[in-house]
């Protein structure tokens, strides 16, 4: 996403404000989109609900590419920059995690996998991104994980997968983590129609192959499906990614990726309310330990996090 953001309004750390709402809002849309996913699977096979999210995606952006016409990256290495991210997270990411769901994985399990994020990236950054993690972050790091892991065991006890569909999963979180290191490292601003653009093309043309050879083709159009679609195409493609960038952008990997110990939990309340999946008091208290794991270790660069703790 584009950071030239100087007309916006902006808050007396020089951060727009767009900024400033863009962790709660993330979270909130892609913690929601394990639920859905569950909802739409129902309906139709994993690379077919795919290649019909990035199709509509496609559908979107590029008529908006063409009538506004934003600049586009100068260089040959900015194309693939922008190629190789929307690979590691619109095909290796989404497509081993949907594939992971048709094989049984839970939705709580795959959610904890995830949610290792940010100890996979903390121990990365250092070398690969030149970032320093202290003391204080490695703390909420841990308490993070711990919360995290309280709020999934409390609801789904214990669950044994074949050791191929766990390592499905450890494929998504190694391919989540590899985007945000190599976006942080070498990533260039851009326009977000052009990197929504070309990463969903690239997500598209190497998911729909997969989908008319996995897949038997059958899509039940149902009202449920229908908006299970809606809502992955436009919360977690249209939105959700674009934030995810912008963010590791303007702050630390990290920090940023510290976010990803609250999925869980939220991905549990969402579950509940959309499921019907029940929240025990055990996961509620997992829920305040992954919390104040995320205050520690994104410290003062989560002003929503801040104004919180503030009122």
């Amino acid at each position: 996403m584009s950071e030239g953001t100087g007309t916006l309004p902006a808050t007396a750390a020089g951060k727009p404000m767009w900024l400033q709402a863009a962790p709660f809002l993330f979270l909130l849309l892609w913690s929601g989109g394990f639920a859905v996913a569950k909802v739409g699977l129902v309906y139709t096979g994993p690379f077919t609900l795919l290649a019909l999210r990035y199709g509509l995606v496609l559908a979107v952006m590029l008529p908006l590419l063409a009538w506004f016409r934003p600049p586009l990256p100068r260089t040959g290495r900015a194309w693939f920059n922008l190629a190789f991210v929307g690979f590691l997270i619109q095909v290796l990411y989404f497509d081993l995690s949907y594939f992971a769901f048709r094989w049984g994985i839970s939705a709580g399990t795959l959610a904890l996998i995830v949610s290792l994020q940010p100890i996979v990236v903390g121990l990365a950054a250092p070398a690969l991104a030149g970032e320093k993690v202290g003391a204080r972050r490695w703390a909420g790091l841990l308490l993070g994980l711990a919360g995290a892991a309280l709020v999934i065991a409390s609801r789904t006890g214990i669950e044994t997968a074949p050791p191929g569909v766990m390592l499905l999963a450890v494929g998504a979180l190694l391919a989540m983590c590899t985007a945000a290191i190599y976006e942080k490292r070498h990533g260039e601003p851009q326009h977000p129609l052009v990197t929504n653009s070309v990463q969903y093309v690239v997500g598209f043309v190497c998911t729909l192959p997969l989908a008319l050879m996995l897949d038997d083709g059958h899509i039940d159009w149902s009202l449920p499906f229908t908006l299970a679609l809606g809502y992955l195409v436009i919360g977690n493609s249209l939105i959700a990614v674009s934030l995810y960038l912008a963010m590791i952008r303007a702050g630390e990997v990290s920090k940023v990726s510290a976010l990803f110990f609250l999925v869980p939990p939220c991905s549990a309340v969402i579950a509940w309310k959309l499921l019907g999946e029940q929240m025990p008091p055990l996961a509620w208290a997992g829920m305040a330990v992954a919390a104040a794991g995320v205050a520690l270790a994104s410290g003062a660069r989560l002003p929503w996090l801040r104004a919180r703790r503030a009122r």
